[in-house]
């Protein structure tokens, strides 16, 4: 069986909440799975709080986002131009989508 890799887009707080145990919840049934959290607009103030490193190294983060409302990501954590673009690319490339 192929190995999951799916986007788990979390623009408000609530869904990025949700979008966190998503992915765990995953994780526990296909330990391999390639899972990202892809954040923008509102979700980007409390992801920047982030301290759970599984989770941090799972995080994709809008720079629109970040600039927008003043805010610097942790070191670790993946930023990208615009998710939109993001999130179109990695659907191309065979990535499954789920708003959260």
């Amino acid at each position: 069986m192929a190995i999951t890799q799916l986007l788990i887009h979390a623009p408000t707080v609530d869904s990025l909440k949700r979008a966190q145990n998503n992915a765990r919840n995953l994780l526990k049934l296909e330990s391999d799975a390639q899972v990202e959290i892809v954040v923008n607009g509102p979700a980007a103030a409390v992801a920047v709080t982030l301290t759970d490193e599984d989770i941090l190294s799972r995080l994709v983060i809008c720079r629109n986002s970040l600039q927008a409302q003043g805010l610097t990501a942790q070191a670790e954590v993946k930023q990208v131009d615009a998710v939109v673009q993001y999130l179109a690319h990695q659907q191309a490339k065979g990535w499954s989508y789920i708003r959260a």
